[in-house]
């Protein structure tokens, strides 16, 4: 198509795809949006780092060739006050990859904001935030080394589709009579109504992004993030979509969190990502005690719009959070700050937030020496203590500098040589022994790293006790009495006998069977007094359906088996423990 203003470079040539990739050839054209307000300063400064980076990563071999495209302020300019022209749109989609800063949406406009409309008419589904604390950078936390998550929120539902009516407007009216008379609902007259859908569609393509993220880069969990609990079917149907999505897409590679404690005793297998699920406002506690349990976040619009900005404060604000919005292969990535028209033309903001979409830019081509070299080279500039005001404010003994400037001193420390090899090594280092502790808490207290964590006991897997004491069926009831006191024990399992069928020897029983029948404990052997045959239940029961069990058999106990063999015991103790301890949501 012939554009009215864009201009592509002769000498560049644009991305493809290709059975389902991306095919980036070394001279790509990358399209960008300079942005309204600071726009300007931050994409001037970070078009240099981002071909600085390309060039010394490469040597020259590769080189983005930019092609300027237009929305906003500048647009309108040029289009006859049009802030969205159409043929922006069509470049956007013809060169598959692009970056923007920030846009002002015009007062009365006829769209919520340029950025929505984006999302929109392109279908970027997935808003991908990710939020890492590098090296120097002012934080809140006492260990903001801590968080690194990327969020993956999804962009086109819940109460952001638009539908809602106006207090009193005749289409409240309507639905509020509807609503009441057929549906019988009930709410205060004169409400001002909204429609909250969540669709298997959008839920599982975004979390079907999350997880392809997650085993590509090595992330260690994919958590869906939900209010599943209070709107069962809406966020509860999130929820239960996206494990779908995991067991019948990604069953080779993901487990479960019921699997990781119920079949490998907290120690995921090598390759695997564990999928699990938290309450939206428990989420946000954990992102501040205990951030680096979670590595991947999959939400609805709301919750993941709240939570991304909520972690970025975690780690320097957003004035350094990259971002980008994508679909299938389109994507498009952006500053996820305002414009900040006072800063205008200044030299003066962070470049932060556009220069690390950037770095997300290069990773999404593959092009991942040159984003390696900029978040590597970052943090050595931020020890040097040379920073913009916004930062400068905050460290001590700080060198103020300008937005260009910044830019040259982080040019400068790339072109002045750092080990990426080594730094990489370092960092994965780190990670191996970060894994391995959380892995050694899970296998040593898996209720209390349960608890930690915020997950609520769902399954006998959760609460059940995986060390068993056993005795041999032959074995006098007065030794399985000895070993039971000296485990501090109520009850004792016990081996199969000749028909292969286990038991269970309680206290209950010597009292009833020993010492009520006069009986010697020398004498008389545990297979003598033992319950069995026993109920053995598998560890994805759920406690409902255990607590049935238990009183359907009138037992107290249930061994809990796997493949054939016994690999822990539950009780009604542990189960009222359960509800005492968590509380207990009815269905």
């Amino acid at each position: 198509m012939g554009y009215k203003h864009i201009r592509y470079p002769s000498d560049g040539e644009k991305i493809t795809v290709k059975d389902g990739q991306l095919k980036v050839p070394d001279n790509p054209i990358l399209g960008y949006v300079e942005g309204d307000g600071i726009g300007p300063d931050i994409t001037k400064a970070c078009l240099r780092i981002w071909d600085a980076a390309v060039e010394i990563a490469y040597n020259g071999r590769r080189k983005v060739h930019w092609a300027e495209l237009f929305l906003g302020e500048k647009a309108a300019g040029l289009y006859d006050g049009d802030y969205f022209p159409a043929e922006t749109l069509e470049a956007v989609k013809d060169l598959i990859v692009a970056i923007k800063g920030p846009l002002t949406t015009p007062v009365g406009g006829g769209f919520r904001s340029l950025n929505v409309a984006l999302r929109q008419e392109l279908d970027l589904y997935a808003c991908v935030r990710p939020v890492r604390h590098y090296a120097g950078v002012p934080s809140p936390l006492k260990k903001p080394e801590k968080v690194d998550v990327v969020i993956f929120r999804e962009n086109t539902e819940d109460v952001y589709s638009g539908i809602e009516f106006q207090s009193g407007s005749d289409d409240q009216k309507k639905l509020e009579t509807f609503l009441r008379d057929e549906m019988g609902a009930t709410f205060f007259d004169e409400s001002g109504l909204g429609v909250k859908p969540i669709s298997p569609f959008a839920t599982k393509r975004l979390v079907r992004k999350a997880i392809q993220y997650a085993i590509d880069n090595g992330r260690e969990s994919v958590t869906l993030v939900h209010k599943g609990n209070i709107m069962k079917f809406t966020e509860g149907a999130f929820r239960n979509w996206g494990y779908e999505v995991a067991r019948e897409e990604f069953g080779e590679l993901t487990i479960t969190e019921d699997e990781l404690y119920s079949e490998y005793n907290g120690r995921a297998p090598e390759g695997k990502v564990v999928i699990k699920d938290r309450i939206a406002d428990i989420i946000f506690q954990l992102m501040l005690l205990r951030p680096d349990e979670f590595d991947v976040l999959a939400t609805m619009n709301l919750n993941g719009d709240y939570l991304s900005d909520a972690c970025a404060a975690e780690v320097g604000g957003v004035g350094i959070a990259p971002g980008a919005n994508m679909a299938d292969h389109v994507a498009v990535f952006e500053a996820t700050h305002g414009t900040a028209p006072k800063y205008a033309n200044q030299n003066k903001v962070n470049p932060g937030s556009l220069l690390f979409s950037g770095v997300m830019m290069l990773e999404y081509i593959g092009w991942q020496e040159a984003a390696d070299l900029i978040t590597l080279s970052y943090p050595e500039v931020i020890r040097d203590k040379i920073v913009t005001y916004d930062f400068a404010r905050q460290i001590d003994g700080a060198t103020e500098v300008g937005t260009s400037q910044f830019a040259d001193a982080l040019i400068e420390q790339m072109r002045g040589g750092i080990d990426l090899e080594a730094k990489r090594k370092q960092r994965h280092e780190q990670l191996v022994k970060e894994r391995k502790q959380r892995e050694i808490r899970r296998l040593l207290e898996p209720l209390e790293e349960m608890i930690a964590t915020g997950r609520t006991p769902q399954t006998v897997s959760d609460i059940m006790t995986r060390t068993l004491i056993t005795v041999a069926d032959s074995a006098s009831v007065d030794e399985a009495m000895h070993l039971m006191q000296s485990e501090n024990v109520s009850s004792i399992v016990v081996e199969p006998n000749d028909a292969g069928e286990w038991g269970i020897m309680t206290r209950r029983d010597i009292v009833t069977k020993i010492v009520r029948s006069n009986l010697s404990p020398t004498d008389t052997t545990v297979g003598e007094i033992c319950s069995r045959p026993v109920f053995a239940v598998p560890p994805d029961m759920s406690l409902r359906e255990a607590a049935s069990a238990m009183a359907d058999k009138n037992f107290s106990r249930l061994l809990v088996e796997k493949d054939g063999d016994m690999i822990g015991i539950a009780s009604e103790t542990d189960i009222f423990e359960t509800v005492e301890r968590f509380g207990w949501a009815a269905e």
